[in-house]
């Protein structure tokens, strides 16, 4: 019987999971992760507003663990050893024969100041810090931006950004205090949100004129204080500060013999496969992929690269060839709390569609999206 351990307990470990106990039934699947609980993090923009409470996007994953017949070990990753058949845990060793690693990145935080930001895709308790801010201020300036790894180009999560930016206009209107804000959205390219396509940066630089948001754009990031954002271009006064730092791999990396990119985050090929490792997958954040500079960090791909992980590593159980790999493609809906814009990219073709129904469909892949995990 195989031995199966999956590090992290967020899409690409959750979507390993299941392919896992499809594709070799009798396989013993050992989940680590601090906690028995999954976090639908693209919801986080939802809080703010009091669209979603935290409760609505935690799950207990106990009934999803029970029905899969997989052992969880609850504990922090802290390495690995033996070429990534042991892994190292603050709760002890676990052996395995196969390891997928999905444990998700980490945010650099060390411009000066940071502190005084808050990084929404921290979780829930920084959504629920950013709605009680919200709610005590009666007017102000709110700065919004993120950043970047520069050794890594994929390493960057804007979309979310754009979706608070403009879901904080549209929650401000409809509570009737929009006029007391200056809005001010911030980033060193001269052209955010490139990634997404040259038709998402005009159409995404048009809608924060529409809604009177001004930018600060094209200067690299310098620092924060408590009241300021420091750009080589200038200071932005600030009364509230959301940032996006760019983002790297887990700490506990740096106690492995994994190859690492210049960013810190696991090399890996088109088949997921670590380089130069038997048996050991990446899926998600924590991987460094062959691609374009535009692949996304985002959940739809790591659930890609969990799928190919699985389809690789059954085949190598099963005395095959590992020649599954993964489509690299950027799918998402920018909601701004009344509507959507739907933003596709792959290597042929990049597509924006505004529509106020992607609001409504991008609430209903929640609830499909969590159905089987609830």
């Amino acid at each position: 019987m195989a031995k199966i351990s999956i590090i992290g307990a967020g899409f690409g470990a959750l979507t390993a999971v299941r392919e896992l106990r499809k594709a070799l039934p009798d396989a013993e699947i050992t989940l680590i992760a601090p906690r028995a609980e999954f976090i639908y993090f693209p919801s986080l923009i939802w809080i703010p507003s009091g669209l979603r409470q935290g409760s609505d996007i935690r799950v207990d994953l106990v009934n999803f663990i029970q029905r899969h017949d997989i052992r969880f070990h609850a504990a922090s990753v802290t390495g690995l050893s033996e070429d990534g058949r042991l892994v190292m845990t603050d709760q002890g060793e676990v052996e395995n024969d196969a390891l997928i690693i999905a444990s998700g990145g980490r945010f650099i935080k060390k411009l000066p100041g940071i502190e005084h930001a808050i990084t929404i895709c921290e979780g829930i308790e920084a959504a629920e810090r950013l709605r009680d801010r919200l709610r005590a201020m009666d007017s102000g300036t709110i700065a919004i931006g993120f950043g970047g790894n520069p050794k890594e180009p994929s390493a960057m999560r804007g979309g979310p950004m754009f979706e608070l930016l403009f879901g904080l206009d549209t929650q401000l209107r409809r509570e009737g205090r929009r006029e007391n804000f200056r809005l001010v959205f911030f980033n060193p390219a001269p052209e955010p949100g490139k990634r997404l396509g040259p038709k998402a940066v005009s159409g995404l630089l048009a809608e924060m004129k529409k809604r009177n948001i001004e930018t600060h754009l094209g200067n690299k990031i310098k620092g924060f204080e408590a009241n300021k954002v420091m750009t080589e271009g200038g200071e932005i006064q600030a009364d509230l500060i959301l940032f996006m730092p760019g983002m790297t791999g887990p700490k506990w990396l740096d106690k492995t013999s994994l190859p690492l990119s210049e960013g810190g985050m696991i090399r890996a090929n088109a088949h997921c496969q670590v380089e130069g490792l038997d048996k050991v997958y990446v899926a998600g954040d924590s991987g460094s992929f062959p691609g374009p500079d535009w692949m996304p960090k985002q959940a739809h791909m790591a659930d890609l690269q969990a799928v190919t992980a699985v389809k690789n590593l059954a085949a190598e159980f099963n005395g095959g060839e590992t020649k599954a790999s993964f489509k690299v493609e950027l799918v998402c809906i920018v909601d701004t709390l009344d509507k959507g814009i739907l933003v596709f990219r792959n290597p042929k073709r990049a597509v924006v569609f505004p529509c106020r129904l992607l609001h409504r469909v991008k609430r209903f892949f929640e609830w499909w999206y969590l159905r089987p995990y609830r």
